[in-house]
């Protein structure tokens, strides 16, 4: 019910936001219909969601359901495609960084100075 109550506010709001820029206006009917069909197909979302990850015998969506489902609108695909392709560079990138931090506070050393130093103690080894 809070759901279906926010659903509604965020359409009232979009609504309004149409209204100021198109110069139209919406009646509270039409307002509730909007409503009423976004929290239905989202819910169709959910299900379909659900079923493409059983299908691939996981228990988790992963951003390729996302992009399954997203398939009919090529505008919102490759909308999805470019978060997915950011949100994936950002997360390497905070990988890097900590791996960098941990190896540092292993040896205080980058891993390519760790790498020259390896290299040294090979060299005086064999001499």
């Amino acid at each position: 019910q809070r759901l279906k109550a926010a659903v509604h506010y965020t359409v009232g709001c979009l609504c309004q936001e149409v209204e100021e820029d198109k110069d139209v206006q919406f009646s509270k009917q039409s307002i509730a219909a909007i409503s009423e069909i976004t929290f239905r197909q989202c819910e169709i979302f959910a299900k379909d969601l659900e079923m493409f990850a059983r299908h691939a015998k996981r228990t988790t969506v992963n951003t390729e359901d996302v992009k399954l489902l997203a398939r009919r609108s090529n505008s919102l695909l490759k909308y999805i495609t470019q978060k997915s392709e950011e949100l994936a560079s950002s997360n390497m990138e905070q990988k890097e960084k900590k791996k960098r931090k941990s190896s540092a506070a292993k040896g205080g050393r980058t891993p390519g100075e760790q790498e020259a130093a390896m290299t040294e103690n090979e060299d005086s080894n064999m001499a």
